[in-house]
C-alpha cells in the first residue's frame, strides 16, 4: 500500500510516499530556515505563505520520484496529512491540499498526529538507490530486512524531542500512547534557539550549539584538561506545581530557570560581545547544552526504571544533537533496553513519518474530509 504523506506543521513543507508503513519510496522537504533567520525564530505568517507557494511543487516532486522508483504503474492508495499539533495557519495549508488531493485521486484521507509520527521514524528505511532506482529488499510479512516492525518493539518508552515538543510517552502496544512526562514551558529545541539568540549565534541555534560544544570538549581533551562545565540548573519542577497537571514532577522538566540562569551569567560576565571577545562562549554553550541533555536523560532514566520496556524509541529534530545521542546510547546500555533512533534524514519534520504512521492508521478515515486542524492536539487523542 503506497501512501502519500504531507507535513506542514511548522517551517518545513514536506511530502513523501511510503510503502506499507516503512519503505520510503520518495521523500521531499523544502526548508524555510533562510526565510526565518532574520527574525531569530519561526514567524507563522511567513511560514504559511511559504507553504502555499511551495506545496504544489513539493507534492509534485514526491509523486514524480515515486513514479521513477516503481514505474509508470505507480498509484497512490491513500493521502495522509498532519492535522496537529503545530501552527494553525501552516497546518491549514497542508490539510486543505491533502483534502483536495484525496478527493481528486478518489482515495481515503488519513489524519495524523505530528508527535506520534515522530515516534514512528525509527521504523522507516530506504530501498531507493542514489540514482532514484528501486533496490530490492527482502521482507517476510510485516518484518523488513532492515529491522524490527513496530509491534515487535513494544512495550516501549517514547521520547519526542524537537523544537516544539519534549515529552515522554508510554507505549504499551503499537498505536497506544500516554504522556507520562513533559516540559512545562519551552521544548528542548526552543531552549537551544533562545540561548543561541542571546549569545548572538544566529538561527537555528541547535546545530550551532552542538558544533561549538563538541569542539570545546574535544579541545579540552586534546589539551588533557578536565571539561569545566558551569553549574547550570537541570530544570526539575517542584511537586504540586499546577503546571504539572497531574504528571509526576520527576518525569517533567522546566527550562525557564535554565534560560534565566544563562541570562544572569551572561550579564554578570559583561554581555555576549565581551564574552565572545574573550573566548568564553564555547564553555558557556557546552555547559548549557549539558544541562539540557542531563535533564532529559535523568527523566528518561527514571521512566525506564519505573516501567518495563522492551525498547526506547526516540524521535524529533533534537535527537540529531550529537551529545544527546551519545548520552541516550549510554543510558540504554546501562538500563539494558534497546534504543531505536531514526536515520538522520528522518529526525526533523518530514512527510515520510506521516505516510509511514498512516499505514497503521488506515482504518481511521470516517470523518477525515470534514476534519479541522488542531494546533494543540495531544498525544493519544
Amino acid at each position: 500500500m503506497d501512501i502519500l504523506g504531507i507535513e506542514t506543521s511548522c517551517d518545513e513543507t514536506a511530502a513523501a510516499v511510503v510503502r506499507d508503513g516503512r519503505d520510503v519510496l520518495a521523500n521531499v522537504v523544502y526548508t524555510q530556515i533562510p526565510l526565518h533567520q532574520p527574525y531569530g525564530g519561526v514567524v507563522p505568517e511567513i511560514a504559511s505563505r511559504a507553504h502555499i507557494e511551495k506545496i504544489g511543487a513539493v507534492v509534485g516532486e514526491a509523486m514524480r520520484r515515486h513514479r521513477v522508483a516503481v514505474g509508470e504503474e505507480a498509484s497512490i492508495d491513500a493521502v495522509a496529512v498532519t492535522y496537529g499539533p503545530g501552527l494553525s495557519p501552516a497546518l491549514l495549508v497542508g490539510l486543505n491540499a491533502a483534502k483536495g488531493l484525496a478527493k481528486g485521486l478518489g482515495v481515503p484521507l488519513i489524519p495524523i498526529n505530528h508527535i506520534e509520527a515522530h515516534l514512528h521514524t525509527p521504523f522507516l528505511f530506504d530501498s531507493i538507490a542514489a540514482d532514484g532506482s528501486r533496490q530490492q529488499s527482502t521482507a517476510v510479512g510485516d518484518r523488513a530486512s532492515t529491522g524490527l516492525c513496530p509491534a515487535e518493539a513494544m512495550p516501549a518508552l517514547g521520547l519526542a524531542i524537537s523544537g516544539g515538543h519534549t515529552c515522554l510517552v508510554d507505549q504499551p502496544e503499537y498505536g497506544s500512547y500516554r504522556i507520562i512526562g513533559q516540559t512545562l514551558d519551552d521544548a528542548a529545541g526552543e531552549a537551544f534557539d533562545k540561548a543561541a539568540k542571546l549569545l548572538g549565534l544566529g538561527y537555528p541555534g541547535g546545530p550551532k550549539i552542538d558544533r561549538i560544544a563538541r569542539e570545546y570538549v574535544e579541545d579540552c581533551r586534546q589539551q588533557s584538561k578536565a571539561v569545566d562545565f558551569i553549574a547550570f540548573p537541570k530544570g526539575r519542577p517542584r511537586e504540586g506545581v499546577t503546571a504539572l497537571a497531574g504528571l509526576p514532577a520527576d518525569l517533567c522538566v522546566s527550562f525557564s530557570g535554565l534560560k534565566t540562569a544563562l541570562l544572569r551569567y551572561v550579564q554578570r560576565e559583561g554581555g555576549p560581545e565581551r564574552l565572545a571577545a574573550e573566548g568564553g562562549i564555547p564553555r558557556i554553550v557546552a555547559s548549557y547544552q549539558e544541562a539540557i541533555v542531563q535533564s532529559v536523560v535523568d527523566r528518561a532514566r527514571t521512566a525506564l526504571r519505573r516501567g518495563s520496556y522492551r525498547s526506547f524509541i526516540v524521535g524529533g529534530g533534537v535527537s540529531l544533537n550529537s551529545r544527546l545521542r551519545a548520552a541516550l546510547n549510554e543510558l540504554a546500555a546501562a538500563e539494558r533496553v534497546r534504543l531505536l533512533m531514526a536515520l538522520p534524514k528522518y529526525c526533523g519534520d518530514n512527510g515520510a513519518m506521516i505516510a509511514g504512521l498512516a499505514f497503521f492508521r488506515r482504518n481511521r478515515v470516517e470523518d477525515a474530509m470534514s476534519l479541522d486542524v488542531n494546533p494543540c492536539l495531544e498525544v493519544g487523542e
